[in-house]
């Protein structure tokens, strides 16, 4: 469970209380400086200090090592986790990932290595006057104000040390509404092909939490615009406006939101082969689980449905497709951009939901009731049992009576396949 924000600044002021009476320099650093200015809630708080790990392990009895030779610590106060970092500056980035070696340094240089200016600030929350609180060596706070996103120092050296930067950039700027700044955008075009060279569980992470967030819309266009899109999906380079997606609504599953904005990359046509192919593409490139991934083709199968057959099918399929999940997923995108076709076709399901049997009745007839009347387990009882709910939902069969009378007609085809056990 997520403490308390309250709970987790006042663990964090703890700490940096136990700092400075041991003689440190401690501030709040990074993203809960950057919110806390701008009057939102942090979801965690981070502190920068110049004690080191070994030090700040004997101040503290509950402790754990996440990234020592990085300056990493993490302190544990109640129910609250709190990273401790010593201020350092990076040597090179080898591995485009993590500095190859840090050197402990101070605040000044710790603000220089950080990735854009708005990250870069420190807060001191124990300071008598308000002009002393923010620690500014970057001129992070005029960003801010001015609501821009903006690279520490020279760009391309930032990209270079991580090109997982720019997906950050995207989606830093998308979920406060800030302007990326033009050095800063020109750069991550530049090098957006270098975005390949990221591992696919990074990136993917990256956009789950870009596309599960209210500004995805936002998110999905700036990276079309910066070239993004293409290395992050290794798919080709779109420029569709993301419509779908920017109207799905705020509390959005990440595998709808997937397929909502592969509609609006296909103009919301797409054949059976092409999105099984970009479906698979997709999977492995943003590392999608299980369960996503069969949300995601199972929304993209029942939109084409949606599309095209739907006033063809029958009841019985209507109604087993009214139930699923990934119809009423698909049913929401479609809503997006075809509210009049939306309209109708929710009628109809509520239509189908006022029938005797409604949507999804409980079955009369089960496998063990084939057994129990004499019969060999066989594939006859797949065709058998789904033939008898079909009926029950087109209520042409009502009862348990007339359910059973019903198997031992299909039961006297023998194309059916059901065979009876000797003695029945």
């Amino acid at each position: 469970m997520t403490p308390h924000p309250d709970r987790a600044r006042e663990a964090a002021i703890h700490i940096l209380c136990r700092l400075r009476e041991a003689g440190h320099t401690a501030f709040l650093a990074g993203g809960c400086v950057r919110d806390e200015l701008l009057g939102l809630t942090p979801k965690d708080y981070d502190i920068a200090t110049d004690a080191t790990p070994h030090m700040v392990r004997s101040y503290f009895p509950r402790t754990q090592e996440v990234g020592a030779a990085f300056g990493v610590v993490l302190v544990h106060v109640d129910s609250c986790t709190i990273e401790v970092a010593t201020f350092r500056s990076d040597g090179p980035y080898s591995d485009r990932r993590r500095p190859d070696a840090v050197i402990f340094s101070d605040a000044r240089s710790d603000a220089l290595r950080r990735d854009f200016t708005i990250n870069a600030l420190f807060l001191d929350p124990l300071a008598e006057s308000p002009e002393a609180r923010v620690i500014d060596y970057v001129h992070g706070v005029d960003d801010l104000r001015a609501r821009v996103v903006r690279a520490v120092g020279n760009p391309h050296a930032r990209l270079a040390e991580d090109h997982l930067r720019a997906l950050r950039a995207v989606r830093l700027s998308a979920r406060l509404g800030f302007e990326l700044e033009d050095a800063t955008a020109e750069a991550i075009r530049l090098h957006a092909r270098e975005l390949a060279g990221v591992s696919r569980e990074r990136i993917g992470d990256e956009l789950r939490r870009m596309l599960t967030h209210p500004s995805r819309a936002v998110a999905a266009w700036t990276l079309q615009y910066l070239g993004l899109d293409a290395p992050a999906l290794n798919d080709r380079a779109n420029l569709n406006a993301p419509v779908r997606l920017g109207r799905i609504g705020d509390d959005t599953r990440y595998a709808t939101a997937l397929a909502a904005w592969l509609f609006d990359r296909t103009g919301g046509e797409i054949g059976t082969g092409e999105s099984a192919e970009t479906i698979s593409r997709w999977r492995q490139s943003l590392c999608l689980t299980n369960e996503e991934t069969t949300l995601f083709r199972g929304i993209v199968t029942d939109w084409r449905t949606l599309r095209r057959e739907w006033w063809n099918l029958g009841v019985a399929r209507q109604k087993r497709l009214s139930v699923r999940k990934e119809f009423l997923e698909a049913l929401r995108i479609l809503g997006t951009t075809e509210p009049e076709e939306f309209v109708r076709i929710r009628r109809r399901v509520e239509e189908l939901r006022a029938t005797p049997s409604g949507l999804a009745p409980a079955a009369l007839v089960s496998g063990d009731d084939l057994v129990q009347w004499g019969y060999l387990p066989s594939p006859g009882f797949k065709v058998v049992l789904e033939s008898v709910y079909d009926a029950q939902l087109e209520d042409r069969v009502r009862t348990a009576a007339e359910a059973a009378a019903f198997v031992q007609e299909l039961a006297s085809n023998p194309g059916v396949g059901l065979v009876r056990q000797k003695g029945h």
